[in-house]
């Protein structure tokens, strides 16, 4: 029994080492693991608590020449939108996305989008028709998020927080509004510390502020 599992891990092993993509994770310590308790689709984890996820790697969407990693932006907040071109939520909550990365531009916060199950010129064409604020990375395998123990693929769009450490903080499975969006930014902003001014100077006042980032999401 012990020699056929034994098989089993190293034939897994070598089908996974054999996957090519654009994008790919370096894995690190802490690791976070997505666990599904019921049907939620927003999921908060308090500071404390929080697992890492790998240094995402891969090519510009609009520039195949350009690499983008998770890790060129040390002590930033990442807002990290997972997207296809082919995906009618995505299409909707774009205009919302390009209001959040607007009211965080004075912010110690990145957008980052990651193109999946896609063709590189639709995802490019998405990208100049809904004048999308932020840079993404073409993963056409989602490699991204199957770095990311148990994270179901299949949930497109996915937006995902991460903290200055970049830690997972927030996720959303399903579309967002910029307001939803803005008020989680601005709650994990504010943990910073010294960051919380600058955030509270920045932020727009006709969207309010989370008071408690850790407070119960259905």
């Amino acid at each position: 029994m012990r020699r056929i599992l034994a098989a089993v891990t190293t034939a897994l092993a070598l089908v996974v080492s054999g996957c090519t993509s654009n994008a790919t994770a370096i894995p690190g310590q802490g690791s976070f693991v997505f666990v599904s308790p019921g049907a939620k689709k927003v999921y908060e984890y308090p500071a404390g608590t929080r697992g890492t996820v790998g240094d995402f790697t891969g090519t510009s969407v609009t520039d195949a020449q350009q690499t983008i990693k998770l890790s060129d932006y040390p002590n930033t907040i990442m807002v990290l939108n997972v997207w296809g071109s082919w995906c009618g939520p995505c299409r909707g909550e774009a205009p919302d996305l390009n209001v959040a990365a607007e009211l965080s531009a004075d912010r110690p916060v990145q957008f980052l989008g990651i193109n999946v199950q896609d063709a590189r010129e639709p995802a490019a064409d998405f990208i100049a028709n809904f004048q999308v604020l932020f840079p993404s990375i073409f993963d056409p395998t989602t490699r991204t998020l199957l770095s990311i123990q148990n994270f179901p693929t299949s949930a497109i769009p996915t937006t995902i927080i991460l903290d200055r450490e970049h830690k997972v903080a927030r996720i959303f499975l399903r579309e967002v509004s910029a307001q939803e969006l803005d008020e989680a930014v601005v709650a994990i902003v504010d943990e910073g510390g010294a960051g919380a001014a600058d955030s509270t100077a920045a932020a727009d006042p006709g969207v309010p502020s989370s008071a408690d980032p850790t407070a119960p999401t259905s």
